[in-house]
């Protein structure tokens, strides 16, 4: 179902954009099934955001599914990010991109994108958030949560959902948590002051990704950051 794109990207007076689930993709994850229907899927379940991850892919592979999936965004009212790449995300209209640690730092990109773009940034670090905040960021990505497989280079971190609300707890901006999330242990951090999550497997590999959104989705609806 279609959705009204003011309604679906921001959260009622707070100004801030809905990021109770960010979808992250995954081809191999998404695998035998096209990535761009397994996006599809989730949107139509609502999902307010996607995030187009990909480290293997050429700048040139990266940009071209960018666009299909801006335009697939868009037609359900969603936000997308580009993880990395500002110069993607820019070059396909995305509406933000999420840099970690290695990429340009943040002062320096909020320099170079046009007012309204959205940056997300990852720490899981109290004091690291704050100053992201102080350097523009939009959002903070805070994990790995839980013991994950999606992302081999925080394979052993678990800050638990004490971490996530320290971190949650820092900062007026928006907390995702991301790492080893999925539809049976996200209730454990609807109390965290979280605004939502951030997914790979739980959706990319899902038998049913519309049904597995609903439910990533139903667990902060109930959420007292929704409040």
């Amino acid at each position: 179902m279609k959705v009204d794109a003011v309604q679906q990207t921001h959260r009622a007076g707070t100004g801030h954009p809905d990021l109770r689930l960010i979808v992250i993709t995954d081809r191999l994850l998404a695998a035998p099934r096209d990535l761009l229907e397994v996006v599809r899927l989730s949107l139509e379940a609502g999902a307010p955001a996607v995030q187009l991850r990909d480290k293997t892919a050429t700048a040139r592979e990266l940009f071209d599914l960018a666009v299909q999936l801006r335009r697939l965004t868009r037609e359900y009212g969603a936000l997308l990010f580009v993880n990395d790449r500002i110069d993607i995300a820019l070059a396909a209209d995305a509406d933000g991109a999420h840099i970690g640690p290695a990429d340009l730092p943040l002062p320096a990109a909020r320099r170079i994108v046009p007012p309204g773009f959205l940056l997300g940034i990852s720490t899981d670090d109290p004091d690291t958030a704050r100053q992201a905040e102080r350097d523009g960021a939009n959002y903070i990505g805070c994990g790995a949560v839980f013991a994950t497989t999606s992302k081999p280079e925080v394979k052993d971190e678990q800050i638990g959902p004490a971490g996530l609300a320290a971190v949650a707890s820092a900062v007026a901006i928006p907390v995702v948590g991301i790492g080893g999330i999925n539809t049976e242990n996200v209730s454990e951090l609807t109390d965290t002051g979280a605004a939502g999550v951030a997914v790979i497997g739980a959706v990319m590999r899902a038998p049913d990704p519309h049904s597995a959104t609903r439910r990533l989705l139903e667990a902060f609806e109930r959420s007292p950051a929704r409040r």
